[in-house]
């Protein structure tokens, strides 16, 4: 159904830009004929026909958006098509040579440990899904508390570390205070876990052999606190670093496409941030230079 919707949309967009060029074409022979007499035609003709190139110019933009639109969400079912159907088949294989064949207790022990990995990857990639959808719910209440934003990225470093299996040089932790105490916020702590953590999961996927993540948390003044995120992989080009937090938007990069996902992990940092009154930003020097993710969020005045 949405297929067929998407059709008619740019059946649309195509049937309107075909009407638009058959007036101008009209409004062409119309001049031709037109007499030196008829001078108030010809001006009414002039605007007319100035409209008509706007339309088309307009058309034009709102067609390649489409398409584009939709090449992204094919992107995106196919991605998250694999990232479903990638773990079922493993945790599937598992449980049926447990099923069908004597397994002795060590090999027992690891084939639970891969179904659990691989039940937490299907369990993040439909997490991710659900949030994408809900996060321009802006009305949706939420229950905001003070949080340590130190504590909660030390959190979130560990659970990276345990479940890439990263040991503790290939994640590097830093506080910085200018004086005015830790660095407090008011929000939701889960919201701003999966924001943190997916900056996290970034890093590491996006830094292929070698994983050197440096992540620092930091008081700006009384009334801004940032996490930065950076790391030495694959980097982005400078022309991409706004685009980059759309929804289903990948970077056109070989390396970057052979790196499997969904598109949503940043659009749902970004809105996360922006719902707790604070901003995301990227910064990278281009391809191979690696990237730095900086979220700035306000300051919880401390009583």
């Amino acid at each position: 159904m949405r297929i067929s919707s998407r059709r008619r949309s740019i059946a649309f967009f195509i049937t309107l830009g075909s009407c638009l060029v058959a007036l101008a074409v009209a409004l062409n022979v119309g001049w031709i004929l037109l007499t030196p007499r008829q001078i108030a035609l010809l001006v009414l003709g002039i605007i007319f026909f100035s409209l008509l190139i706007a339309g088309l110019v307009l058309n034009t933009i709102f067609l390649v958006r489409e398409i584009r639109r939709n090449e992204q969400q094919d992107s995106f079912l196919n991605a998250v098509t694999h990232e479903l159907k990638t773990p079922i088949a493993s945790i599937r294989l598992y449980l049926e040579t447990l099923q069908t064949r004597e397994v002795d207790e060590a090999r027992r022990q690891e084939f639970y440990r891969i179904m659990l990995e691989d039940n937490d990857r299907l369990l993040h990639t439909v997490e991710q899904v659900l949030r994408a959808g809900s996060a321009h719910h802006k009305g949706r209440r939420t229950d905001k508390t003070a949080i340590d934003l130190g504590q909660l990225t030390r959190e979130c470093l560990e659970l990276t570390a345990t479940r890439y299996h990263l040991d503790g040089r290939a994640l590097l932790f830093k506080e910085t205070f200018n004086g005015d105490g830790r660095a407090i916020v008011s929000g939701d702590p889960e919201e701003l876990r999966a924001a943190l953590s997916n900056l996290l999961d970034n890093a590491v996927k996006y830094s292929e052999e070698r994983v050197n993540v440096q992540v620092e948390v930091a008081t700006l003044d009384r009334r801004r606190a940032t996490v930065s995120v950076r790391d030495s992989g694959v980097g982005i080009p400078r022309g991409q670093l706004k685009r980059i937090f759309k929804r289903f938007y990948r970077v056109p990069m070989p390396v970057i496409k052979r790196i499997k996902g969904t598109g949503l992990g940043l659009f749902i940092v970004r809105s996360i941030v922006e719902k707790h009154g604070g901003r995301v930003f990227a910064e990278s020097n281009g391809e191979g230079a690696g990237s730095t993710f900086t979220i700035q969020l306000p300051r919880m005045e401390e009583k």
